[in-house]
């Protein structure tokens, strides 16, 4: 299906699309390219091992963000030096960008959340197979394609922050309703409550992303769209370092207390997915290690869910940044 759009997305874009080009020599940012993958994979590293790999409070973890953080303030020094930065300070000074970039951030990591630790739960906690568990989640891919196509009337009547206004309700509404997910719930349940969360992301990423792209000059323009879709990516990073810590260290909590019967048959690591895996394991496997892994493995991601709440509801104060009528550069 992706095919025949993405060509007739073409040929309309050869026919109807023109703008003016200016051929102009250009410098490359190798230095602030290198500073800021180098600060940025640092602190994911830290937040994706820590608690895990070592402690928290170790020198190592310590060592990783202090060195991390030196290097985007070196970034920050170096991009203002530039030609031609490849992420301009500008960025950081315009409310409709900072504001949907901070939206964008979210929904990175509430998308990546989602995709993520929904299945695991339909899997090992629901007790289905990895289609149906992939059932669950495509409900979201149904929710935010129907709201986003409409999501252009509505932002034409009352503007872009009060259409993302919109979404943010069903984003929070929708993170509620995975975190109320209990062990009883069925397939069903977390197909609504995902298509409830796609529905709002589709009314809020559109919006956000015009207002954007709308706020800023044409030659500016790149360099926000490339600056939203950047941030988007690296919500996608840092939730899945950040949920992904949640749930093993609860993983780890829970298997660290398990009755000395069941210790030596439990998993070595805090994986979410090794824990889905004993659930799953087939007939020959002890109900006792069954129910209680089930159980663990339920704990870890009610964490995950309740953690997706409080991200979503930062949706909130980040469009309050951008205001409400978006200037038309």
């Amino acid at each position: 299906m992706n095919v025949p759009l993405g060509v007739f997305a073409a040929v309309m874009l050869a026919r109807s699309f023109r703008e003016r080009v200016e051929r102009q020599r250009r410098s490359i940012d190798y230095a602030g390219a290198a500073l800021l993958t180098f600060g940025c994979s640092l602190l994911i590293l830290g937040l994706l091992e820590g608690g895990a790999a070592w402690a928290w409070d170790s020198a190592v973890s310590v060592a990783i963000f202090v060195v991390g953080a030196a290097a985007l303030a070196v970034f920050v020094l170096v991009e203002r030096r530039a030609a031609e930065p490849v992420l301009p300070l500008w960025v950081f000074r315009r409310r409709t960008v900072v504001g949907g970039n901070l939206v964008s951030l979210v929904v990175g990591a509430l998308m990546v959340g989602l995709s993520s630790f929904l299945p695991t739960f339909v899997e090992g906690v629901v007790g289905t197979g990895a289609l149906v568990a992939g059932f669950a989640l495509a409900a979201l891919t149904i929710g935010w394609p129907l709201s986003a196509s409409l999501s252009g009337r509505i932002y034409l009547r009352i503007g872009f922050r009060d259409t993302a206004l919109i979404g943010s309700v069903l984003v929070v509404a929708g993170t509620v309703l995975v975190a109320l997910l209990g062990v009883s719930a069925t397939v069903w349940h977390a197909a609504g409550a995902a298509f409830v969360l796609g529905a709002g992301l589709g009314l809020i990423a559109s919006p956000t992303m015009v207002a954007v792209q709308a706020g800023v000059g044409w030659a500016e323009r790149g360099v926000a769209t490339g600056s939203n879709m950047f941030f988007r990516s690296l919500g996608s990073a840092v939730g899945a370092a950040m949920f992904g810590a949640i749930a093993n260290a609860t993983l780890a909590a829970r298997f660290a207390a398990a009755p000395p019967e069941l210790a030596g048959r439990l998993p070595t690591g805090a994986d979410p997915a090794d824990a889905a895996g004993i659930v799953l394991g087939g007939p020959g496997e002890v109900s006792a290690i069954t129910g209680f892994v089930r159980t663990a493995l339920y704990d870890a991601l009610h964490n995950v869910f309740v953690a997706m709440v409080a991200v979503a509801i930062l949706t909130v104060g980040a469009l309050f940044l951008m205001p409400r009528r978006t200037p038309v550069a």
